[in-house]
């Protein structure tokens, strides 16, 4: 992706430790595009929820539909049921309809009728959301926030970047051109491969103590979850391996924590009404916490 290698890197991340990506940022800046690109990269089946403010859970998760001439209940799958899922302005819809997501995201699966249907793996969510300040927005419940591995922004390209864009777009778009890398047995063997990355203890100290922190910040009402450790140890994994190493560094917590932790932490009112940011008080908390020092991995 054109000027975006952090942005491809941690979805890659998010993608191999099994978790999900919150993409925030203005229109038209390429968030549609990157998960389109990342799907046709893996040879994934790729299914798109544009969500309004009109959607239902069953457009989501699928509905039973009584067939007459079989005089049975016949299931039509929704279009949850992909390998990645592009959940496109997912802040446009009602908080209920938002929720549909929250069973597949976390137990890979869809109770419809009182039926639960296993998803496929890979299953991967990459939700795209303007900022809650345009307007037509919803914000998304705590809940389901931290079913998010990663929380990040795309930002506007640099202008060498934009220049190369205009280029490549001028004939045909080169999403057109891309072909997988790599097959889904491979992406699941990845996956496999993965978890078997080690962590030393003193590192996973190191997460839990910054995790611990963010609870006890005095501009925090509701700090990281334990949820949300876990998911800094796994996006560490990912990012090791993904580095050709069995191993995880404290860099690597120090540079994925904020992306993990940052759309976590609630903060009081009267931090808001400060300014503070989660953002400040993810990086106050890590200056304060000894980084472990690394041994070598076993």
């Amino acid at each position: 992706m054109t000027g975006k290698r952090d942005v491809a890197m941690l979805s890659l991340v998010a993608l191999l430790s099994g978790g999900h990506v919150l993409l925030e940022d203005v229109p038209g800046v390429g968030k549609t595009m990157m998960v389109k690109a990342l799907a046709k990269s893996v040879g994934a089946e790729f299914r798109r929820i544009q969500f309004t403010p009109d959607l239902l859970p069953s457009d989501v998760t699928g509905v039973s539909i009584f067939n007459p001439k079989l005089a049975e209940f016949q299931f039509r799958p929704g279009p949850i049921m992909g390998h990645i899922i592009l959940a496109d302005e997912i802040n446009r819809t009602s908080p209920k309809t938002q929720s549909a997501l929250l069973e597949g995201m976390e137990e890979n699966s869809v109770t419809v009728d009182g039926v639960t249907r296993t998803l496929e793996k890979p299953f991967f969510v990459m939700a795209t959301q303007n900022p809650i300040e345009y307007e037509g927005t919803y914000p998304l419940p705590e809940a389901q926030l931290d079913r998010f591995l990663l929380k990040m922004k795309m930002g506007y390209p640099e202008r060498a970047d934009e220049m190369e864009v205009l280029t490549r777009a001028q004939h045909h778009p080169p999403i057109e051109d891309l072909q997988p890398v790599v097959s889904l047995e491979e992406l699941r063997g990845m996956q496999e491969r993965m978890k078997e990355v080690y962590v030393d203890d003193s590192l996973k100290r190191y997460i839990v103590e910054l995790a611990t922190r963010t609870r006890a910040h005095p501009s925090v009402y509701l700090g990281a979850s334990p949820r949300g450790s876990i998911s800094l140890m796994k996006a560490g994994q990912a990012f090791a391996y993904m580095h050709g190493r069995d191993y995880v560094l404290p860099d690597d917590i120090q540079y994925l924590a904020p992306f993990v932790f940052e759309h976590r932490i609630i903060l009081t009112s009267e931090a808001k009404f400060s300014g503070t940011d989660a953002g400040q008080v993810v990086s106050q908390v890590m200056a304060k916490v000894p980084v472990p020092v690394q041994r070598l991995a076993k």
